[in-house]
């Protein structure tokens, strides 16, 4: 069924609003993992002239709904928690990643990282999911 999960997800991505509001795209989809890029650009910078934080738990929460999804769906979040650890800027390439810890008839719990295009370590995040 997750095999299922997988090409029903790669096709929805092509229109998901958001994704292409934010410019997000789907990298990679396997059942259990899930890889999300995105380009910085200067919509993405706040008023202090930083990226703004919310773009990147959006990157973080996007591999979240396609990595438990690809395992039980429909799968929705009930939390959410990212500690942003370092800084981005207009022009990097962010990639987050997905690894769900646990995927259960009733609830989720998974893992997600975001780092920038040499690897350096933007945002960790966790977060939980019931199936509805």
């Amino acid at each position: 069924m997750a095999n299922d999960n997988v090409e029903t997800l790669k096709a929805k991505e092509k229109t998901e609003p958001i994704a292409k509001f934010l410019r997000m795209e789907l990298a990679e989809l396997t059942p259990g993992y899930a890889k999300i890029t995105m380009k910085l650009a200067p919509e993405h910078v706040n008023f202090n002239g930083l990226v703004f934080g919310g773009v990147i738990m959006c990157l973080a929460d996007q591999a979240f709904a396609y990595g438990m999804n690809s395992l039980v769906t429909p799968s929705i979040a009930t939390n959410f928690s990212i500690q942003l650890i370092a800084g981005a800027k207009v022009g990097d390439v962010l990639t987050a990643e997905c690894r769900p810890l646990k995927s259960g008839r009733r609830v989720g719990f998974a893992e997600m990282t975001v780092t920038d295009q040499n690897g350096k370590l933007i945002a960790k995040a966790t977060g939980t999911t019931v199936v509805v």
